[in-house]
């Protein structure tokens, strides 16, 4: 890979203060899951100020999850989106993760805000749809699978000209597709089964007021290995993009 364009994890936020006894935080766990090395991976944090690179000078993108939401509309969500839709004009290979599917789905053009169903939480079966099977990246995962999730906020209208790949129960948008090389997935690969009950229970009284059950969701918790499959295929495609 050419060491003069890094790898890119656009950080749009932090673990919630519970995880502190797990190690790492998004980009750590992003970047083990695509077996990118640390002197390969440049972290930029956007709502700190820090400032974003030429897309074209940039191997690949990883946008993490968040606790802010895209409807806030901050300067610096506004700055990145931009920056992302440069970006995804240029064909940098890019992926968004969470709130990062949904800001992406933003600065597409697509429509963000609260899930009408309430909060996604917990192990999830995700179902794919037909196009994924010839989806350069999501074609790497089985049709039905479990993905963790945690989220208020959800894609509510696909950006016009992107493919949906995948759904679950309570989020009609689980993933798709923006030309050759762009990609959002509301589900976190990343995620394990130690770290997800943690935002069940950031939850617990939200869903109370849903009237769901926040330990009925934590003993459902249950290994998503498959989901992790994602990450490994987006750093094979940024690595053929260098070649």
């Amino acid at each position: 890979m050419n060491a003069r364009k890094p790898l890119v994890i656009l950080k749009t936020g932090r673990k919630i203060p519970t995880l502190d006894t797990i190690a790492g935080d998004y980009e750590d766990w992003i970047a083990a899951g695509m077996g990118w090395q640390p002197g390969t991976v440049r972290v930029i944090a956007p709502d700190r100020g820090e400032a974003l690179p030429a897309p074209d000078a940039v191997a690949g993108i990883a946008i993490t999850g968040s606790g802010s939401m895209v409807t806030e509309r901050a300067d610096w969500m506004l700055r990145a989106a931009d920056w992302l839709g440069d970006a995804v004009q240029r064909e940098v290979p890019v992926l968004g993760i969470c709130f990062g599917h949904q800001l992406l789905a933003h600065a597409l053009g697509g429509q963000v805000d609260d899930n009408p169903h309430g909060v996604e939480v917990g192990t999830v079966e995700v179902s794919l749809e037909d196009a994924a099977a010839d989806d350069p990246l999501f074609s790497t995962l089985p049709t039905r699978l479990w993905a963790q999730l945690s989220h208020r906020q959800s894609v509510l209208a696909l950006p016009p000209g992107a493919t949906l790949l995948g759904a679950s129960e309570m989020e009609p948008h689980q993933g798709f597709a923006f030309g050759p090389r762009a990609w959002g997935a509301q589900f976190h690969p990343e995620f394990d089964e130690r770290i997800i009950p943690h935002f069940v229970e950031y939850y617990r009284v939200i869903l109370g007021e849903q009237s769901r059950c926040a330990d009925t969701l934590k003993s459902t918790v249950r290994p998503a290995p498959e989901s992790r499959l994602l990450l490994r295929r987006f750093a094979e495609i940024v690595r053929e993009g260098e070649s």
